[in-house]
């Protein structure tokens, strides 16, 4: 009897710290980001000997992300997972894998400790890339030049050359190199939002809520899972109406949304049509750009825009939503 009402306890904390929905609500009923809480709930309960962890930060507020870097670091089995959350990954691991053009690359220690490692790692690496340079390029010319080129006895050298530039070739990363052109000029009013409020049957998400965004600002919105953090964006977007209030954009603004869900991409096309909607120039502001081109920038090269958006995996959606 007490180890179920043990069990019954750290049901209930465990619930209650990743804000789960309530115990009695079917499954099927559940929004993405709940079913994401039912599940990590549930995985942390069993307390496996090796907790394999794809992005556990999504979906959880900042509160609910503190409960679980304590719970992790407390965790009494081993630990591995796969997520973009550079404060998360300080606060809880202690060794980095980096996984780099095929290569994976361990640093002991939180992810500041890899940071400073790295940093090293590549100045090596600088002075490396710069030796093998000079070497390809006196190759180069003594191929170039000399009759000796095309004799039998030198084609190891011939070959060492080519292992040369191929081992060149492999070490140069593909990083995206992303550039947004500047926009049209905002005018004074971008977005103000008066008085709104919005509720659903008997929740009150958001009361009596102005404020006004400048031309340029950046503001992050914070609050814990349920607050109304996605049902203002669906009221600045025109998705959804206040209850009370009202918001104006600005009659300058034109506005983009990458929601959570990335629902409004279509798998069956692929990268490129999806970015470009099969235009070889795309409009950016007031620039022109190769739809190729812009592709590339977001690290979809080559081959890799005629991949379906179906088949691509989560940060790959990302970057095409973003595009």
């Amino acid at each position: 009897a007490q180890n179920l009402w043990d069990l019954e306890s750290q049901v209930e904390m465990a619930m209650d710290a990743l804000r789960c929905p309530p115990g009695d609500m079917p499954v099927d009923n559940l929004s993405g980001g709940e079913r994401r809480r039912v599940a990590l709930c549930r995985l942390l309960l069993s307390q496996p000997d090796l907790l394999l962890l794809d992005e556990p930060t999504n979906h959880l507020d900042a509160e609910t992300i503190a409960w679980l870097e304590k719970h992790l670091r407390e965790y009494p089995g081993s630990v591995l997972m796969v997520t973009h959350d550079r404060y998360f990954l300080d606060n809880v691991t202690g060794w980095i894998l980096e996984l780099d053009r095929g290569r994976g690359i361990p640093y002991e220690g939180n992810y500041t400790a890899y940071l400073d490692a790295k940093a090293k790692r590549m100045q090596q690496e600088g002075r490396e890339e710069a030796a093998r340079q000079r070497a390809i390029a006196r190759e180069s010319e003594w191929i170039a030049s000399s009759p000796k080129a095309r004799q039998a006895k030198s084609k190891a050298r011939i070959k060492a050359y080519d292992e040369l530039v191929k081992s060149a070739n492999d070490r140069r990363p593909g990083d995206a190199q992303i550039v947004i052109p500047a926009g049209e000029r905002l005018g004074d009013n971008v977005i103000t939002v008066e008085g709104i409020s919005k509720g659903y049957g008997d929740k009150l998400l958001i009361d009596g809520l102005s404020f006004k965004l400048p031309a340029g600002g950046i503001v992050g919105v914070i609050g814990p899972n349920g607050a109304g953090k996605t049902t203002l964006f669906r009221m600045i977007t025109g998705q959804e109406k206040p209850d009370t209030g009202s918001v104006d954009v600005g009659d300058t603004v034109q506005l983009s949304y990458v929601d959570q869900s990335r629902d409004a991409l279509d798998g069956a096309k692929t990268v490129w049509e999806e970015i470009s909607g099969g235009n070889d120039i795309l409009k950016l502001g007031k620039h022109e750009v190769n739809s190729r081109a812009y592709c590339s920038a977001f690290n979809f090269k080559g081959g890799d825009q005629q991949q379906k958006v179906g088949t691509l995996s989560g940060g790959q959606r990302n970057r095409v939503h973003l595009a």
